[in-house]
């Protein structure tokens, strides 16, 4: 069956898809974990011989807690500067009041979902959490909440409704508020605040919990930097100030202690965004504050580091609960540290017999690890100290005792803490190797069919013979066996062994499907070698130094991948991969002009017409026979002849024009993470939402008449400037669309892209006469440096998902993730966009853009493959959830946009194939 090669590479580039989703199936498993299980009862106090009357869980420390969580709240907002100036109350509590502050450090991913997850259960959430975000499901770990539910305490919740999709059911009164919406930083504060003065007043609650999103969203939209930061600043100090008197006055009529807890989820990179795991992003201020707790006069008490887990613990201690089975934090002791010595030990000792148990269930040879051994060794001189208390023993030596308990105890703290945070994730390898093996077979199909791809004719022949069916049903049969084994040795789950018989079937079938046809297509080019070698020819391929510039710079890209270092500043790689080609065409250019074909000085002529471009030739309707084919245009003399005197100038000053703005653009945003913090050229703007909708409705007008165009393209008797005409609708309007969502100051990241594709169309690859394999690496190159230029990284921080409220005052979820998507990728998109149009004016516009589609799929299969391959192999590294696993999601997001990309690039070849088809025919 013969198959062009832009079809066969966009199903290649769907099954790759495929492929990489069940991968990361495997590497992102969802957490297995569930309340369902009974919560173990409390142990008992230690003691050596003595009985002991304390085997409950201690009463609770406060009779009232309120959680004020500020999104984004960094730590030096609070504790810096920032915090002096426009956080005075605040700074009172920290510097002279009854409060204890820490800085608690949030792990990768910094986005809100995880994060409360961590908060209130103690445990580390998965990385595709970072996905899950998006439409949070209902919590089912062992967590604060759900205990408290449980206790019959009375919960009370405004703010994000994450909360609410998180706890369904767990709030005897709530109102939430959509957190996508960053655009608004003031009503969806003051809808959390209005409640505020009627709930303190009643005495109907036992927790009450406070969402604040508008300094995220302020981030988001202007940056740490923004004059907006202090006034919201200012507007959380009054917020705190009215919950904390009202608490004081509270508790001098009941005498009951209350607890007030000021924390954010996250911090807030410099340029407004978090998701990664720079210091701003992971350093977050925590205050707690109490009537309960001493503070000496005149002392100062810098600010503890801490881990974000730990308020878990902390929270379950003081509202007399059991700390969730799954946290790994270790509870505050400052909050217990003005109690009895007795019930400072049981706080403690509850604490690490809780770890204690989970170590045991994660860790097989749990009793070789050192915390375990350190808790023994706790325990037993907690028992020794309870016996001499229960002798009412209160010399010095009970004293001293006590004393090396508790240091025992919190060492031992500190080393189960870090030894369950350092565990590793539990994988689906049989997944991951499934969904590998799955994109190496298309990447050596596509390796394989390169030559018959990339012929005249642009079509290939995908073998449907006997031999290879039969070979299929023994794969089938022997990858069945392997499946049937896999899914009943053991009893950990795999995704693949949850899925229906039919649905694994099929995975199997298409592992064999793609193992018979790299077979086939390898012995097709054995034999075509050996052929070759009997009856040779002259090749009509010659290999030039550009070419051998693309492919070792593809080459080198794919090796830097295995380097962390690498992927942070991969920027970098495509700025110095694009200054080099940039060199290589200006060193082309000079030779075609100055050297003859044989490499001998010769004059540059001055031809009296202008250049008889492929746009003359669509426009005086007549196409020679002579050009169908983009690629053999080298055959031809060069067309620099051609150009007039300004026009040649203009072709040999391109590339270093090109260059020029390459520079300009690198200094537009600085991204990466060495270089992130220095100051940049961009500034900020406002944009308005009735404006935004109108441009909105002249993008859908020229996307709709340029659609129309390309379709009516199709018809037979139609002529190719339809199409062409068409695409170039389409694109203006993609161009439009990405100077709307774009951040005000990359705007001229946008006019740089259309001004370089301007000189390079004009001025260097249609004089230049390259092929249609060397103008899509050229496109591919430059789309990815562009990327950067609009201030991308590999890091989930630099997501700007402002552009997906860009003339909305709601949030809509489907607009809301397209635009985002477009606005990220508009660098990519705009340039293969391009790519199809400048190879649509050609008049062998069909085989041009079969070759374009399978050169683009290869380039990306390529790098996806081989990180595939690095990420299963690197899955330990120490950096693997902080550099690998943001890039493993970039890299799969961008696959997904090839396969759409090489979609838009078989639906335009099929409109164009018809008149190439005609043209050949009068031929």
């Amino acid at each position: 069956m013969r198959l062009g090669g832009g079809a066969f590479a966009a199903a290649c580039v769907v099954i790759e898809v495929l492929g990489v989703a069940l991968f990361l199936r495997g590497f992102f498993p969802p957490p297995v974990r569930s309340s369902s299980k009974p919560e173990p009862p409390a142990a008992p106090e230690p003691s050596a011989g003595a009985s002991s009357n304390w085997t409950k869980l201690p009463a609770p420390l406060f009779g009232k807690v309120v959680i004020m969580l500020i999104d984004a709240l960094r730590d030096d907002f609070v504790f810096g500067s920032k915090g002096v100036k426009f956080m005075p109350y605040t700074t009172y509590l920290v510097e002279k009041g009854a409060s204890h502050s820490f800085v608690a450090e949030a792990k990768p991913p910094t986005v809100t979902m995880p994060r409360i997850k961590a908060l209130m259960t103690g445990s580390l959430p998965g990385f595709v959490d970072v996905v899950r975000n998006l439409d949070s499901p209902a919590l089912l770990e062992d967590n604060v909440i759900t205990q408290a539910k449980a206790a019959g305490k009375r919960i009370i919740f405004y703010g994000d409704e994450t909360w609410v999709k998180l706890f369904p059911q767990h709030f005897v009164e709530y109102d939430g508020t959509t957190s996508f919406f960053v655009s608004d930083y003031t009503e969806v504060d003051d809808n959390v605040t209005r409640h505020l003065d009627k709930v303190l007043k009643r005495g109907d609650w036992d927790v009450l919990i406070l969402h604040y999103l508008g300094l995220d969203h302020i981030g988001h939209i202007s940056g740490p930097s923004s004059p907006l930061i202090g006034r919201k600043l200012s507007e959380m100090d009054s917020i705190l100030m009215r919950i904390h008197t009202s608490l004081l006055s509270e508790e001098r009529e009941d005498l009951s202690p209350s607890l007030l807890v000021l924390c954010g989820d996250h911090g807030m990179s410099e340029s407004g965004g978090h998701g990664a795991s720079s210091v701003e992003e992971v350093s977050t201020a925590l205050l707690l504050t109490s009537s309960a707790f001493e503070r000496k006069p005149g002392e100062v008490r810098p600010p503890e580091r801490v881990q974000q887990t730990d308020l878990a613990a902390t929270l379950a201690v003081g509202l007399g609960l059991p700390i969730p089975q799954h946290s790994v934090g270790r509870f505050l002791f400052p909050v217990v540290q003005g109690r009895a010595m007795r019930e400072q030990l049981r706080f403690l000792h509850l604490n690490a017999v809780q770890l204690s148990r989970l170590l045991q269930a994660s860790v097989p040879v749990y009793e070789r690890e050192p915390g375990f051994e350190q808790f023994k060794v706790s325990e037993r001189l907690h028992g020794n100290w309870v016996r001499l208390y229960l002798e009412k023993n209160n010399s010095e030596v009970l004293l001293t005792l006590g004393a090396k308990v508790r240091r025992q105890y919190l060492g031992t703290l500190k080393t189960l803490s870090r030894t369950l945070s350092s565990q590793v994730a539990q994988y689906d390898v049989y997944s991951m190797v499934v969904g590998t093996v799955v994109v190496l077979e298309v990447l050596a199909l596509l390796l394989l069919s390169v030559p018959q791809a990339l012929g005249a004719a642009a079509e290939l022949e995908v073998p449907l013979s006997p031999v290879c069916s039969l070979l299929f049903y023994l794969t089938f049969l022997l990858l069945w066996a392997v499946h049937v084994v896999m899914c009943t040795s053991t009893e950990s789950s795999r995704y693949l062994c949850s899925l229906t018989w039919p649905m694994a079937g099929g995975v199997l079938a298409l592992v064999s499907a793609l193992l018979c046809g790299v077979l086939s297509a390898l012995t097709r080019t054995c034999v075509d070698g050996k052929l070759l070698r009997r009856n040779p020819a002259p090749s009509p391929w010659r290999w030039s130094e550009l070419d051998f510039l693309i492919l070792a710079g593809t080459a080198g890209h794919v090796l830097s991948l295995g380097a962390s270092s690498f992927i942070e500043e991969e920027h970098q790689t495509w700025y110095f991969l694009i200054s080099t080609l940039c060199l290589a065409l200006c060193h082309e250019s000079y030779r075609t002009c100055f050297l003859g074909g044989d490499g001998e000085p010769r004059h540059c002529s001055r031809a009296e017409g202008g250049f008889a471009g492929p746009a003359s030739a669509l426009q005086d309707r007549s196409v020679s026979c002579d050009v169908l084919e983009l690629d053999q245009a080298r055959k031809s003399p060069s067309a620099l002849d051609g150009l007039r005197g300004r026009e040649k100038y203009m072709a040999l000053a391109s590339p270093w024009l090109v260059l020029g703005c390459c520079r300009l653009l690198r200094s537009l945003n600085q991204t990466g993470v060495q270089w992130a913090h220095r100051p940049d050229l961009g500034h900020w703007l406002t944009r308005g939402i009735i404006e935004a909708r109108f441009v909105y409705v002249f993008v859908l007008g020229i996307l709709f008449t340029g659609i129309r165009d390309v379709l009516k393209s199709r018809v037979p008797a139609a002529d190719v400037p339809a199409k062409t005409a068409g695409l170039w609708d389409v694109y203006s309007g993609l161009v439009l669309l990405a100077a709307l969502l774009l951040r005000p100051h990359n705007l001229p990241v946008l006019a740089c892209s259309l001004l370089i594709q301007t000189l390079l169309t004009r001025f260097v690859w249609k004089p230049l006469r390259h092929g249609a394999a060397e103008v899509t690496v050229m496109h591919y190159w430059f789309g990815q440096a562009f990327f950067y230029f609009q201030g991308n990284s590999n890091n989930i921080a630099t997501v700007d998902i402002s552009a997906g409220f860009v003339g909305l005052n709601t949030y809509v979820e489907v607009p809301a993730l397209f635009l985002t998507a477009f606005a990220t990728y508009a660098g990519p998109v705009l340039w293969a966009g391009h790519l199809v149009n400048f190879l649509s004016w050609e008049p062998s516009s069909g085989s041009a853009l079969r070759h374009a589609c399978f050169c683009y799929a290869l380039l990306c299969s390529v790098p996806v493959s081989v990180y595939v391959v690095l990420v299963t192999a690197l899955r330990y590294h120490l950096f693997i959830w902080t550099v690998f696993s943001p890039k493993l999601l970039y890299e799969g997001t961008h696959l997904l946009v090839t396969a759409a990309l090489c979609l838009c690039f078989t639906a335009v070849d099929r409109s164009g194939a018809k008149a190439d088809a005609g043209k050949i025919a009068h031929c």
